[in-house]
């Protein structure tokens, strides 16, 4: 498998250091707010990564954190919390918000088919490794005391900045324009690995530490959460184009000054889904929601299809046009697939091992998903007979989650269950009554009437099945 590598801006053979295996790390959300579909764009193309993988033969261990203290609203380690923000505007607790936001995180997940990863763990819950390796910095000479919080020291490093070339001078500010900066800091680009009592004092969420009551920075946690699942190397490193700098950047340094050695060799960022005005946010405009996407009549599953059709590394835009032909073009894919439900073909191996070398080779080809549903379409347009078209979708669809035979068979059996005339589904109903009323004599008198009618039911473990005789 090729895929783009951001620290080396260039397509690479992803190699483990255990054959077979992968280790790999998402940044998960900061829970102070629901997650927008921008957000969960990231979320989504990082699911089809690990699903592939699976697919091609690996074993995968995916960690994720959640962020529940720490990350404050400004990349200068300045502001609020994002989490005591979100308390503020609530009047809950931090605690409060936080587990009401991972819910409808995991929430919005599962109604876009994103798997959780086998490892998630709240960063609150990690403060002895986190002050494990700030203890460890100190010593070794990459951390400093100022003004009551410990830093990075930035200067120490022979390359700070590893994701791009930029000039020594245009680090120094390490944070963007307009944000104040801290005058503790030997070195602008320097961030806190760890806040006392002598800034923020309204923070909630603090702990004892050799530097006194405090909690932990933002960039500190993903180490730390990386490093006691997979140990002291990760193959794979996942998040939104926006967490290379600082957050990711800060990773590398202090993980590497931690260990000594190399940390993880393969980067892989998605870029931002933007709405017509510019990227999108929680600040502006509409607030673009899993829940508000419903409200408006849209599947979640028809935005998954819309990111897929679209390469990772591109910026997409959204608009409710797009979302409104993307919801169209999943449904008549539901409607081409529910056509050939009713069928007695039989696999042919040999076609669908030949149609599906064409999605592998656009999966391998960095993750190509936009080649990979054209693909799609070329198998339903193939010579193949029914059978191995669903075979093959069946097999896609274990990477592109987009509950293709699922949908189509519900559709199928909808379509079906609008066939049936109104009397017979009345005496339907009136069944189901006498039935719950224990009145059996009544639901075969009805039974035989539905008969009589040329329809005939069954009880299944879904429920009744009406069928024509």
């Amino acid at each position: 498998m090729q895929l783009y590598n951001s620290m080396t801006r260039q397509k690479e053979e992803l190699k483990t250091v255990e054959p077979g295996k992968v280790k790999m790390y998402t940044c998960g959300p900061t829970v102070y707010h629901f997650a927008h579909i921008g957000n969960l764009r990231t979320y989504m193309m990082e699911d089809v990564l690990e699903k592939y993988l699976t697919y091609s033969g690996y074993d995968v261990m995916r960690i994720m954190n959640i962020t529940d203290v720490g990350h404050l609203t400004s990349d200068g380690d300045t502001g609020d919390d994002k989490m005591l923000k979100g308390a503020k505007r609530e009047h809950k607790t931090v605690m409060e918000i936080a587990k009401f936001y991972t819910d409808a995180f995991f929430s919005d997940c599962e109604k876009l088919c994103i798997k959780k990863p086998e490892y998630i763990q709240p960063a609150t819950g990690c403060i002895p490794e986190y002050i494990n390796m700030i203890s460890v910095l100190l010593e070794k000479g990459y951390a400093y005391e100022a003004g009551g919080n410990v830093y990075f020291d930035t200067s120490k490093l022979d390359q700070y900045y590893r994701f791009h070339d930029f000039r020594e001078e245009d680090l120094e500010v390490g944070v963007r324009e307009g944000v104040e900066g801290d005058a503790n800091k030997r070195n602008k680009a320097d961030f806190v690995l760890w806040f006392t009592k002598s800034k923020f004092d309204d923070q909630e969420l603090k702990w004892e530490s050799p530097w006194g009551y405090g909690y932990p920075g933002w960039h500190i946690e993903c180490s730390c959460i990386s490093m006691k699942f997979a140990g002291e190397t990760l193959d794979l490193h996942c998040g939104g184009i926006d967490n290379v700098f600082p957050h990711h950047t800060n990773e590398i340094a202090q993980s590497e000054a931690y260990l000594g050695h190399a940390w993880c060799p393969h980067w892989f960022h998605v870029l931002h889904l933007n709405d017509e005005t510019g990227k999108m946010s929680k600040s502006k405009g509409e607030f673009l929601t899993v829940s508000l996407l419903e409200e408006k009549g849209f599947s979640p599953l028809a935005y998954r299809f819309f990111c897929l059709q679209s390469h990772y590394r591109k910026t997409l835009v959204f608009s409710w046009e797009n979302m409104k032909n993307a919801q169209t073009a999943y449904d008549k894919l539901l409607s081409k697939i529910a056509a050939m439900l009713d069928n007695n073909d039989t696999v042919d191996d040999a076609k669908k091992s030949e149609l599906l070398a064409a999605f592998k080779a656009a999966m391998d080809n960095d993750l190509n998903t936009a080649q990979a549903v054209t693909v799609l379409y070329d198998i339903l347009k193939s010579d193949a007979n029914a059978a191995t078209k669903l075979a093959c979708i069946a097999d896609i669809d274990k990477v592109l989650s987009l509950r293709l035979i699922e949908n189509a068979k519900a559709l199928a059996d909808n379509n079906t269950a609008s066939e049936i005339p109104a009397e017979v589904l009345e005496l339907v109903e009136q069944r189901k009554e006498a039935r719950k009323a224990k009145d059996f004599a009544q639901a075969d008198a009805l039974r035989d009437r539905i008969t009589a009618l040329g329809w005939q039911i069954r009880e299944t473990r879904q429920g009744t099945e009406i069928t024509k005789l």
